[in-house]
Formats: structure tokens, C-alpha cells, sequence
């Protein structure tokens, strides 16, 4: 049969649970088409469009938004030695328009605008709803759905557009221009931030500072692409400075607290977050982030595979720039803040290290992944393995370690409990000084650079020492240039899922990936900066539905 969509609108129906200050998905029933209409229906759709934003960006990485798509195949991550995905950091031919993680993102982003087209379309025959309740949640869901088209638009360029739900089989589809997909976005969005309250009733729901924050990322990203007007970056900053200063989100001061698991996950940097939770019945997928970091330990000398350390997926492995160049180790805290380098061990026994026999109790340094070249007299002086930085490889590499998930049951366990900080404060001062640098405003740019950085300044023994480090840590308007900016970004949000998407939309994909990602640089070409529409696509279009090129 063709179809463009996949069509099995809703399917489980999702519903709040009212005694809960955050908004939960709990599993329930397949949702007939007149219970839809409903307010409890109704209420159940609009948590189905939440809900799947868990498939879409926290799930296994199958489903490949985060992190297949948007970390791997970068400057700053290149592959580890395991998983099915490396033809995303190979850009070899086996990125092609047949790549099933390719052809799964789209199908399951349609799936999920569909959903929300739902939502939207039936709100107004929704009975048993206050009409201020009822436009908040198709706010919320349009939200959702600006969101969904923002990844397309961003990842394949002109794409399919469709508002209104879809019920039955559909055999044409069209590449919109991406002045209108942009278009439908910002409408969205600005219904967003017209309706949606500042502060949400149940945490996790969007927000009117969440709809700002993101209304600011796309007059970013459209100021760079083919549908660029000229108020684009004066937007852009508006709205992020907006964020900072009309509400009342400030910067852990902490960098190595923002992801602390449990109570911290809801700090005052969140400005939007995805909810997972630990009820294995309606945190379906979960939050899988805590797998693909993790170097693997397990098979190393005094370890194995434990909850604390993780599943080590080992897909993900910094490149030798992020390690070695990105930070000042000296100042800036987020390199240490940022990885793991030590594994203690969890095996006891007696092991040959450096030549001797060793007895290695539990807790005892097993391995340290140094960030230097030893001597080879350094390293016989200790009972536990050194990993120096010529020989770490695919398997062994510092960890990241901002979603490892010690909370799992068990050690397998592949979904998570982390929420995902989808929005956080930091971001949005990089967005603003980036629109502002953009605009020529070079100098505010710097001073929000500088909060940014200041806060990543390492403590110092005293207070006279630590405002020294924060002050070291301060740039100039001169220095200021889009390199930077994305160089600040990646020793902020390392990891988060906006690094392809940042450098398509700063125009640096090819070039930085040539320079910092060896693996990749043999094969990238201007042309990957559009994914391949998926050929089942193009197969079941009834017409010509065009491929990007050079694919």
C-alpha cells in the first residue's frame, strides 16, 4: 500500500495522573476514534504527542535523532569501536538513501506530526474542556509539532508539509520550499508564546519561556539557510535575551551540578526538559543516553561490567580535538567536569600490571586514562593500568559522563531514568551571543560569552584565586568570531544533540569535520549537509518527490 505517513494515529493512549506535579505517561488502552473527541480523549492525545518525544529523542539510538544524527559524524565525537551506525561518521556510501536509521527518523517524525495534527484538528469538537484549557494544550502541541518540522527542515531541507490530520491513505506528498516550512514553524511557535502560561502546573509541560527560547533557535538557523530575512539574528536575540532576564532561570553555579541525577535534574538552567521516570510500566523506552558514551571497561584488567559505570555501548569516542584542544585544561573546569578518567576496581584479584603481580582490592585504581604522554619510568611505579593518549583507541577513551544512569536497576538495563534538559540557560546565552555577533553587536556578545564562561572558571584555593581563574577565563570582542562561538558550544553542551545541526547551520560542517575527525575527513563532501530522503519515501510518492543531492 503506499502511503507517505505511517498512520496508526495515537494507538496507546496516554493519560495524566492529576495527583502529580509532573506531567506522566501511563499506558492504558487503544483510543477509538469518537472517545478521541472526548475530554478525556482528548487529554490522552495531547500526552501521546508528549510521549513521543521520548521515542524521538530519548529511545534507543535506533531511533536516531539523538544521538545518531546530531552527535556522531562531527568535530567532536567520532566512532567507538561498537554499533551499526558508522557509516553516519564514515559519510560513505552506505549513507545512502536506503540507510534504515535514515528512513526510521523520518517515518517516526511524520508518525509524530501526525499525532499532533490530531490534536490540533479535533481541539475544536473536544467537549467536557474549558476553552483556556483546551487552547493551552494545542499551544503545547504545536509546540511539539514546530519542533518536529524544525529537525526536518534543518536535517533534509525542503520537505513535505502537512497540518491537518491524516486519516487514511495518502499516495502525494511535495517538497515544500523551506521558506514555508520556516513559515509554519514561526506560526507555531508565535501561537506558542501568545497562549502557553509562563510557568507550567505540572512540570515538564512547554512553557511560554521554552516556546521563546525556541522561536530564538529558529531565526537562527533560518537566518543562515535559503529562506533568510533580514530581522533574523535581531529576533534571535530578543527573544534568548528575553529568556535570561524576564523570568527567573539562572546558572547553576556549579557546571558539574547541572546534571546531577534525581532532585537536581529540575535546576534553575532547565528551561524544558523531556520526563522519563523509574515506573518500568510508563516510562516505556526511557532516557537510553547513559549507554553510548562509555568507554568499554568491562573486559579491562580489575573490572567489570557493573550499575555504577554503566552499559558500555562504546559508540561514541571524543576525537583527539575535543580531548587534547578544546579545553583549557587550567582553567576551565568543564574538561574534568565533563569525563571520566578513572575506573576503581570491581573485580579483586591478581594481575600482571607493568610487569608485576599485583593484588588488587575492590576500590583500588584499576585503570587511569592520563591526559599526557608518560615516561615509560612513570608508569612502572604504579599498580594499575595507564592509558596514555597514543594508546587510547576505540574501545578505551574517556567517558562522558553527564547521562550515566547508576539509578538503572540493573546492569543491562537499557532504559533510563534521567529527564532530558532539552533547553537549558547556557544555550540560550550562546544563542543570543551568536545572533548579537551576527548583527555586529560584537561587544554584548562577549559580555554573554563571559557569564557562560565564567561560571566553567575552575575554583580556585581562595576566593581572590577563583575570581583570578574567572577573569582569565573572559574574551574580548575581538576574539570573538563564529569558530569560537562553536568551539564555546561544544565545551558547554558537549554531547546534548545540537552539533550537526550547529555546524550545517553555521556553514562549517565539511570543514570542521575535515580538520578535527580523520575518520570522517577521506569521505565528507558538501553535499552531506542534507541527509538522503529515504527511498521508500520517494518509492510510495505518487509523482516525483526529488532527492537531495548527491545521493
Amino acid at each position: 500500500m503506499k502511503k507517505i505517513l505511517n498512520i496508526s494515529l495515537l494507538g496507546i493512549g496516554l493519560i495524566l495522573t492529576s495527583c502529580m506535579s509532573q506531567l506522566e505517561e501511563d499506558v492504558r488502552t487503544q483510543a477509538t476514534d469518537s472517545y478521541l473527541n472526548t475530554a478525556a480523549g482528548f487529554n490522552e492525545a495531547v500526552n501521546s504527542a508528549y510521549a513521543s518525544l521520548k521515542n524521538n529523542f530519548c529511545a534507543l539510538e535506533s531511533n536516531g535523532i539523538v544521538p545518531v544524527l546530531n552527535v556522531f559524524g562531527t568535530d567532536v565525537f567520532t566512532n567507538g569501536f561498537d554499533g551499526s551506525y558508522k557509516m553516519m561518521n564514515f559519510y560513505n556510501s552506505d549513507l545512502n538513501p536506503r540507510t534504515p536509521i535514515v528512513e526510521l527518523v523520518w517515518n517516526n517524525l511524520y508518525t509524530s506530526i501526525n499525532t499532533c495534527n490530531a490534536v490540533i484538528t479535533r481541539a475544536p469538537r473536544a467537549t467536557g474542556l474549558a476553552d483556556a484549557v483546551k487552547n493551552t494544550r494545542v499551544a503545547e502541541v504545536r509546540f511539539i509539532r514546530a519542533l518536529y518540522y524544525f529537525m526536518l527542515v534543518q536535517m533534509w531541507g525542503p520537505v513535505h508539509l502537512t497540518l491537518e490530520e491524516t486519516t487514511g491513505v495518502e499516495t502525494k506528498a511535495t517538497r515544500v520550499p523551506v521558506k514555508d516550512i520556516y513559515a509554519a514553524i514561526i506560526q507555531d511557535l508565535e501561537f506558542a508564546v501568545q497562549t502557553l502560561p509562563s510557568t507550567a502546573t505540572q512540570y515538564g509541560r512547554v512553557t511560554k519561556p521554552a516556546a521563546e527560547n525556541m522561536l530564538a533557535s529558529v531565526y537562527l538557523a533560518r537566518a543562515t539557510s535559503e529562506a533568510k530575512q533580514a530581522g533574523d539574528y535581531a529576533k534571535a536575540a530578543e527573544l534568548a535575551k528575553g529568556v535570561i532576564t524576564k523570568y527567573n532561570f539562572k546558572l547553576v553555579e556549579d557546571f558539574g551540578k547541572i546534571f546531577e541525577q534525581g532532585a537536581n535534574e529540575k535546576n534553575s538552567e532547565v528551561i524544558w526538559s523531556i520526563q522519563n521516570n523509574k515506573d518500568v510500566i510508563s516510562n516505556g523506552p526511557g532516557n537510553t543516553m547513559h549507554l553510548y558514551f562509555i568507554m568499554k571497561y568491562d573486559d579491562l584488567v580489575g573490572m567489570q561490567r557493573d550499575i555504577a559505570n554503566g552499559r558500555p555501548y562504546a559508540r561514541y569516542k571524543p576525537t583527539d580535538f575535543t580531548l587534547n584542544t578544546l579545553y583549557d585544561r587550567k582553567l576551565d573546569s568543564r574538561y574534568d567536569k565533563s569525563f571520566k578518567r578513572v575506573f576503581y576496581c570491581n573485580r579483586p584479584g591478581t594481575y600482571t600490571i607493568n610487569g608485576k603481580s599485583v593484588n588488587m582490592a575492590m576500590g583500588d585504581t584499576a585503570l587511569f586514562l592520563t591526559d599526557r604522554e608518560w615516561t615509560a619510568g612513570e608508569i612502572s611505579q604504579k599498580r594499575y593500568t595507564v592509558w596514555t593518549p597514543s594508546r587510547q583507541n576505540e574501545r578505551v577513551f574517556p567517558t562522558l559522563t553527564k547521562f550515566l544512569d547508576p539509578q538503572r536497576a540493573g546492569i543491562n538495563d537499557q532504559p533510563g531514568s534521567r529527564d532530558l534538559l532539552f533547553f537549558r540557560l547556557a544555550e540560550t546565552y550562546l544563542i543570543a551571543a551568536e545572533a548579537l555577533m551576527m548583527g555586529g553587536n560584537a561587544m554584548e556578545a562577549a559580555a554573554l560569552v563571559n557569564i557562560v564562561r565564567r561560571r566553567a572558571a575552575k575554583t580556585g584555593a581562595t576566593a581572590a584565586e577563583t575570581e583570578a581563574n574567572r577573569k582569565a577565563m573572559e574574551i574580548t570582542a575581538g576574539q570573538l568570531n563564529i569558530d569560537f562561538i562553536l568551539d564555546e558550544r561544544a565545551r558547554e553542551l558537549l554531547g546534548e544533540g545540537t552539533r550537526w545541526i550547529d555546524l550545517v547551520r553555521t556553514g562549517k560542517l565539511v570543514e570542521r569535520v575535515k580538520k578535527y575527525n580523520p575518520v570522517a575527513a577521506a569521505n565528507i563532501k558538501d553535499f552531506h549537509t542534507m541527509r538522503p530522503v529515504p527511498q521508500q519515501q520517494i518509492d510510495r510518492t505518487e509523482g516525483e518527490f526529488k532527492q537531495n543531492p548527491g545521493y
